[in-house]
């Protein structure tokens, strides 16, 4: 068994997970999990650089990280960058601050390796069941960008497009430096023409009909798992592979779009750091699946963090 901690930094959240893993046995032990909203894609879109305040907030959150992986002891570590630090023009600010802190090298990486490691992880633990129909079309929906990844045993076509729901609610929620709230029915509708965009592109690449399983990944879809499951409060048991009906998630979504800030803020499994962005994002959800005609999404809580573990286990550089 190998020790490993494992780092997903995308734009809305940064997590961390400590595990025990074993690549020839596939024996996987999770010491710790955690998930800190730093919003480090803040303006991005918009001013194409990474805010002071976004890479001090990410900066606190490390530090409490690496704190946990000295103490749990983990022998190897890799820090994995998605689309914010892809998009800006002082991504070395944010790579050298990490490098300070963690000591390791961030990588930012591709929206392809983004996607093989968001299948790997998503998709290990399927492998072995039979009521799940292959092949898989593993969707995660970020803050900046969302990932399709097709495949049954290995990754046949993989595409990332730049809708997510910090991005989309940048975009076009906010205004004079507030989100709208609730959105009219016209910023809701250019939401939409954007992913239907965005979808067009990914298709070029990756058949979006026919999959055997829509799996979907990351907190909007997790959020609004546990909203259509009326949890008392988040729970991951509950929530990872959960099947949610289409239908499901048109209603929630409806309800998002026209609530209020506080209305939101008061769902049971709403984090603080999601209130203003999980409209766009569940919005995202139902494109996905209305597209690609899929009657249900099975939830998965093991996505890119999970794929980052496995792979730190399996190479050491």
């Amino acid at each position: 068994m190998t020790r490993v901690a494992a780092v997903d930094c995308g734009t809305n959240s940064i997590r961390l997970l400590v595990a025990d893993v074993d690549p020839a046995t596939g024996a996987f032990t999770e010491l710790d999990r955690r998930m800190t909203i730093v919003r480090l894609g803040q303006g991005v879109d918009r001013t194409g650089r990474l805010a002071p305040e976004a890479l001090e907030r990410t900066f606190a959150a490390c530090r409490e990280y690496a704190a946990a992986v000295q103490e749990l002891g983990a022998e190897r570590i890799r820090f994995v960058a998605t689309s914010a630090s892809r998009d800006a023009e002082n991504s070395a600010e944010f790579v050298a601050g990490v490098r300070d802190i963690l000591g390791v090298e961030p990588e930012v990486i591709t929206g392809d390796q983004e996607a093989q490691l968001s299948f790997d992880g998503a998709t290990r633990e399927l492998a072995g069941s039979d009521h799940l129909a292959k092949p898989y079309l593993v969707v995660d929906i970020g803050g900046g960008s969302t990932e399709f990844v097709l495949g049954s045993d290995r990754v046949e076509a993989a595409r990332s497009v730049d809708i997510g729901c910090v991005r989309m609610t940048e975009r076009h929620l906010v205004v004079d430096g507030a989100v709208m709230d609730p959105p009219s029915h016209e910023r809701a509708a250019a939401i939409r023409a954007d992913i239907d965009a965005a979808l067009d592109l990914a298709e070029q690449t990756v058949p979006l009909t026919g999959a055997g399983t829509l799996v979907g990944l990351a907190g909007t879809v997790t959020t609004v798992a546990g909203i259509v499951l009326e949890l008392p409060e988040y729970d991951s048991k509950a929530i990872h592979h959960s099947r949610i009906s289409r239908g499901q998630v048109r209603a929630i979504t409806e309800r998002l779009l026209r609530s209020t800030h506080e209305e939101r803020a008061a769902i049971p499994v709403m984090h603080p750091g999601r209130v203003d962005v999980i409209g766009a994002g569940a919005l995202v959800l139902l494109a996905v699946m209305e597209r690609t005609g899929a009657h249900e999404v099975v939830v998965s809580e093991h996505d890119i963090l999970d794929g980052i573990a496995w792979n730190a286990a399996q190479d050491p550089h």
